[in-house]
């Protein structure tokens, strides 16, 4: 199981708190724990991460349906991987502590002409991501159509939420 590219080039460096949203399989999860990441994984079927609760704190929630499970906690890093529910969006930007990092790739507008997801409720719309971290550090933006075996819309940003000074 690959982690994603995208975390591995923009996650900090030293290992802090980490939460994975929308975890899955538990790829990410996986290679933030064997780089020595204290990591909270969160999903509704966790069937797929039940083995993983040596490597990390697993959450079975339905964060759609239910409250968010990490209601009143900060993360040094937060990452979402083929994930999107709007409604979560402050959710997710306030689990980032103040000089936090917060990874987040998932499909965007146009994937549904190549595959799934096919509703355009679960993709970003152009530039969506960054309009979502605008008061952030931007660290990187992608917002493009990726050719090849596996050809995929896609949108990417790793962003540093600022300190309350800032």
């Amino acid at each position: 199981m690959t982690p994603s590219a995208w975390l591995q080039r923009f996650a900090p460096s030293t290992p802090g708190t980490a939460l994975d949203v929308a975890c899955g399989s538990g790829r990410n999860l996986r290679w933030l724990a064997a780089a020595g990441w204290q990591v909270t994984g969160v999903d509704r079927d966790t069937a797929a991460t039940a083995p993983l609760q040596s490597l990390a704190k697993i959450v079975d929630a339905d964060i759609e349906k239910g409250p968010w499970p990490v209601d009143g906690h900060q993360f040094d890093l937060v990452v979402v991987c083929n994930y999107l529910w709007r409604p979560l969006f402050d959710k997710i930007k306030s689990a980032v502590k103040p000089g936090g990092c917060l990874v987040w790739e998932t499909f965007a507008d146009g994937q549904q002409t190549i595959g799934r997801p096919s509703r355009p409720d679960f993709l970003l719309q152009r530039g969506e991501l960054l309009r979502v971290c605008h008061d952030w550090h931007i660290v990187a933006y992608e917002d493009l159509f990726e050719a090849g075996v596996n050809p995929r819309y896609v949108q990417r940003v790793a962003a540093i939420r600022p300190s309350p000074t800032a």
